[in-house]
């Protein structure tokens, strides 16, 4: 029943671990940084455009597995300064729809490649 999902439009992985799992009826998606998939890089600018490139980074995980983001039912959003939070939430408000996915955010002493902010989602498919 496991089925390992994987998109050359989000950023590889970099351990022993998946872009996402299938086990029907839920996809388990990893975090995902802010990483451009093209060039393998952070994105520059900040809290605001990392939130909009992990986003589009789980949408296109998410897309593999003929899902979008307004199939996510969990979200955990990791942060390094809880100040960027209010732009978090609001890119966050921007992408996602209600009824909006149950939600935890927790802020951590650092993230992968000096990343500012991960989020990780677990989406179900519908019928």
């Amino acid at each position: 029943m496991k089925r390992e999902i994987q998109s050359r439009n989000a950023p590889g992985v970099i351990g022993p671990y998946s872009q996402a799992i299938e086990n029907p009826p839920f996809v388990f998606c990893s975090g995902q940084i802010g990483i451009d998939p093209v060039n393998g890089a952070l994105v520059p600018g900040g809290i605001e455009p990392e939130t909009r490139r992990v986003l589009e980074n789980l949408r296109q995980v998410l897309s593999e597995a003929g899902l979008g983001l307004d199939d996510i039912v969990k979200t955990t959003i990791f942060v390094v300064d809880l100040a960027d939070f209010d732009v978090v939430n609001r890119i966050y408000g921007e992408h996602l729809s209600a009824p909006y996915p149950a939600r935890s955010t927790v802020q951590v002493s650092a993230l992968p490649r000096h990343a500012r902010v991960e989020i990780e989602a677990i989406a179900m498919k519908r019928g």
